[in-house]
């Protein structure tokens, strides 16, 4: 069998094909993707080959992934663009289909070239695929796999994978897949407790180990209490305690719905600073707060930590202040105003001290659109800052007039810091179809018969648009939006198809909640 039927036929078996499914009419054509793949794979090189070739990214694409059209062309460029790179990354070996970080071997890598480090952002991006299996062998092999090999690497960087792993859940609901999986989630954190727990009951990290080395507040081998790392395992105990009721252990449910409650105090108990109005590194050496705003401060919105209180919500002022995280290019790594900013070595390793990085920009976006969608206090927030921040970061994706995704960026210029290194090239290190998907969009998911649409488009922005294809608790899921209904001729307004059948209307485009079929 040639390797083009092999994709498809994988893609097709994998993917759960109910007779509505089968039937279901494409709202948006194939034309953009194919015109896009064409185009990508005539600017790329493709030194490195893995389990989807350039020749045939446009059939695993249309197969996979859901479709999208807007007016803002940055942004529709660069989603299929980072599909398109993201298959670039599946490889297919004896232990299931992987996902890597590096298109090239790295040294510090595990086997098949895997990194741990940003499996979160992974699994978060790949679990809109229609093929669920990419992602659930890549969970397996971090679980059953990794532990076994000579040096496991699950552990070599901090790791919100509990969390992923509920994320993936919300959009199939494989409660058999949960059950599986619980144990060696419950295994793996108490091994997370026994490395770098402290008496205090919040975690410590080097920040390389965050991924986030040459930071203004860490060090390679200063063990910080960090609120990277505090973060995850409180959104890995939160998720965990969910899993286990999914799996019907109560006990391990209390456990760790107790153990969030725990650090979330902690977290905000400990660092947070109230005079700099931020969530801070503890310096190990001074048991004090760090002098530093850095933008890891943001992560614990990404779980929903911080209490809904104003004062916590100020913490969001600096993003758009110039002097804070505000650069032309994007949000900076670390405030700058601080007088170590960007001072320690551009260009001659991985600096963290104010260079713009796609995965702390990814990981602060989604903790915005969990404030705008979950808290009452904002503090000036909106849907707009949302967007606009969102089409700055697609239009950084750019080396030399093409698209590009790489390490990371100079906060002025938009040049990458790696320069030409091959191992920077279409670095899988963070999201972007997710923050489409789940954030613009809005498809907030849920575990019952629901599908909830909360779009952050500001008002006025886009008179149309369309998120199609989009498998979700089995359904076929369209979004779609047509201010004068001379778009898409299906009528004025916002409407929700699932399996080709309208399920839900509004005349304005806010949020819906809408029932799926039975």
């Amino acid at each position: 069998m040639s390797k083009f039927k092999k994709i498809l036929t994988t893609a097709i078996l994998c993917v759960a094909v109910t007779a509505s499914y089968a039937q279901n009419k494409k709202f948006v054509s194939n034309r953009a993707l194919k015109s896009y793949v064409t185009y990508f794979n005539k600017i790329d090189t493709e030194t490195i080959k893995n389990y989807v070739d350039n020749a045939h990214a446009t059939a695993w694409m249309e197969q996979n992934i859901p479709l999208f059209e807007c007016p803002d062309t940055t942004i529709e460029k660069i989603y299929y663009y980072r599909w398109w790179t993201f298959r670039k990354h599946l490889k297919q070996t004896p232990d299931g289909f992987l996902v890597d970080e590096f298109i090239t071997p790295v040294n510090w890598a595990g086997v098949y070239n895997t990194v741990s480090s940003a499996v979160g952002h992974q699994i978060r991006e790949g679990r809109w695929l229609h093929n669920q299996q990419y992602m659930k062998d890549y969970i397996s092999f971090w679980l059953f796999v990794d532990p076994k090999t000579k040096k496991p690497h699950a552990h070599a960087f901090s790791s919100w994978l509990d969390d992923a792993v509920y994320n993936y859940y919300l959009i199939n609901l494989n409660q058999a897949f949960v059950k599986q999986v619980v144990p060696a989630l419950d295994a793996d954190y108490k091994l997370w407790e026994t490395e770098k727990q402290t008496p205090s009951g919040l975690f410590w990290q080097f920040d390389v180990r965050d991924a986030m080395e040459e930071s203004i507040s860490g060090g390679r081998k200063v063990k910080n209490i960090r609120p990277t790392i505090s973060s995850y395992m409180y959104g890995n105990a939160n998720a965990l305690s969910k899993m286990a009721s999914i799996a019907g252990n109560d006990t391990l449910q209390k456990k760790y719905a107790a153990k969030a409650v725990q650090l979330k105090k902690l977290v905000q108990d400990s660092l947070w600073d109230d005079t700099a109005q931020f969530f801070k590194v503890k310096l190990a050496a001074t048991s004090k707060l760090s002098d530093a705003r850095e933008e890891l401060g943001y992560i614990p919105w990404y779980f929903d930590l911080p209490d809904d209180k104003a004062k916590y919500a100020e913490q969001w002022e600096q993003l758009v202040n110039p002097k804070g995280f505000n650069a032309p290019w994007g949000i900076t790594t670390a405030e700058r105003r601080h007088p170590l900013f960007r001072t320690h070595g551009t260009g001659h390793g991985c600096e963290w001290d104010g260079a713009l990085w796609p995965y702390a920009t990814s990981q602060t976006l989604t903790g915005l659109a969990n404030l705008l969608n979950d808290y009452k206090n904002q503090d000036g927030m909106s849907a707009e800052v949302f967007y606009n921040e969102l089409h700055k970061y697609a239009a950084s994706h750019i080396k030399r007039g093409v698209p590009y995704l790489g390490e990371y960026q100079d906060e002025k210029t938009g040049y990458w810091l790696k320069g030409d290194n091959p191992r920077s090239s279409y670095y899988n290190h963070s999201t972007f179809c997710d923050l489409v998907i789940n954030d613009l969009v809005g498809i907030r998911p849920r575990t019952d018969n629901r599908l909830q649409v909360k779009p952050l488009i500001p008002e006025g922005k886009w008179n149309w648009f369309c998120l199609d294809q989009v498998l979700y608790h089995g359904h076929m899921i369209t979004i779609l939006w047509d201010k004068t209904g001379s778009h898409y001729h299906k009528g004025k307004g916002f409407h929700i198809y699932a399996d080709g059948k309208e399920i839900m209307q509004s005349g304005s485009l806010k949020p819906l909640l809408a029932k799926l079929p039975s």
